[in-house]
């Protein structure tokens, strides 16, 4: 018999990580893949990106909720918990793999242990201290079976929360399958498909506006809301005080639905409107990976500013907290919220002595290789009992 297992991807920034882990699993006639789509995928505020999942069998939750608070987060969990309650009811995988640190997959984790089904986990031993993330990851660890560690003290982090060594693979990220896997677009190609992306994708352009273009002093921004924070955007004040003094151009990414996230999309698109500035709704990877190639810097708190900026060779000024005790390379330039600092730090990022500095890093997050490493676990890892019944490690 096939072994069924099931994926559970949230919103297009998951499913760009998990997009090549589909397509191997996809290819072997041993297993019976499924996608599970929630949240944000079936948002026409977000992109609606459930609709460019490439997938043979898809079931569709829909959860998240029309609002901007720390509430609506957590009625979203409990939306989303009854949906996937049924559909795992239903689709009873023999393992169900799971993503990172999104609130929402404790809503996946919860209906699985109820009905006995084993979890493998992606990014389990990483710290963010600044966010809920760091919570959530921790829970998420504890309640699965099967562990992909991105570096390796995370892979030992697991062990030392007393997971058997038999149950965790260094594995690397995922995000970097796409930078190894995929050719990247020219600065030339990414500037006219961002001048040809419709405008579900983009933001109205004002009239008469020079389109985007890209060189060694563009400012790429992704900033989100810093979940443990009473006022998740309490530490965007300062960030956009350093931006209104940077020169331009400056490229704004829609931030994560959480709490908050609402405030910040407003935030830029008035900075926008006063600056040499665009604000992009939701880019498909590739064009996304390729703009990040193309730009001067990284800024914000995105977790594409500790993985993939070090693997493209590309500054990143890691901004307050979100992201705080994450291991990076040496092109990563921590920064608290103060519009001081930060304007330091992108000045020092945009230096071409700095730029020449980051050239051949070494990635702790790997090589590339993940969604292979996976796949050989998935498919060799024993069922049942063995699987589920878990011990501490001794």
């Amino acid at each position: 018999m096939k072994r069924k297992i099931a994926v559970v991807t949230s919103s297009r920034a998951d499913y760009a990580h998990l997009r090549w882990l589909l397509y191997d699993l996809a290819r072997q006639p041993s297993i019976d893949l499924r996608v599970i789509a929630m949240g944000p995928h079936h948002s026409p505020a977000f992109g609606h990106t459930g609709k460019e999942i490439s997938a043979a069998r898809i079931t569709a939750v829909e959860c998240l909720l029309d609002s901007d608070t720390d509430v609506g987060m957590a009625k979203t969990i409990g939306v989303a918990t009854l949906g996937l309650a049924d559909a795992l009811g239903r689709l009873r995988p023999d393992i169900l793999l799971i993503m990172a640190d999104r609130y929402e997959m404790l809503a996946a984790a919860n209906p699985a242990l109820a009905l006995r089904i084993p979890i493998a986990h992606v990014e389990g031993g990483e710290i963010t201290s600044g966010a809920i993330d760091d919570a959530v990851r921790n829970a998420l660890t504890k309640m699965s079976h099967l562990h992909f560690a991105c570096t390796r003290r995370a892979a030992e982090r697991i062990a030392d929360m007393g997971e058997e060594p038999w149950r965790i693979t260094f594995s690397g990220s995922l995000s970097l399958d796409s930078v190894r896997r995929e050719r990247l677009l020219s600065k030339a190609q990414v500037e006219k498909e961002l001048r040809s992306t419709p405008q579900t994708l983009l933001q109205r352009a004002r009239k008469n506006e020079a389109p985007i273009s890209l060189g060694p002093k563009t400012v790429l921004c992704i900033y989100h809301p810093v979940t443990l924070l009473k006022k998740t955007t309490e530490e965007a004040d300062e960030l956009f005080a350093a931006l209104a003094d940077v020169q331009p151009p400056i490229i704004f990414v829609y931030p994560n639905a959480d709490a908050g996230s609402r405030e910040l999309i407003r935030r830029a698109e008035a900075f926008a409107a006063k600056h040499r500035a665009r604000v992009l709704v939701n880019l498909e990877h590739l064009r996304y990976l390729s703009l990040l190639k193309n730009a001067g810097v990284l800024v914000g708190n995105s977790s594409s500013g500790i993985i993939e900026s070090t693997s493209l060779e590309v500054p990143a000024v890691n901004v307050g907290i979100r992201q705080q005790g994450r291991e990076h390379a040496a092109n990563v330039i921590d920064v608290p919220a103060e519009r001081k600092a930060i304007r330091r730090a992108i000045d020092l990022g945009l230096s071409p002595g700095f730029r020449r500095s980051i050239q051949g890093l070494e990635n702790p997050y790997g090589d590339g290789e993940a969604a292979k490493i996976m796949t050989d676990v998935l498919l060799k890892a024993p069922l049942g009992k063995k699987l589920l019944f878990k011990r501490a490690a001794p």
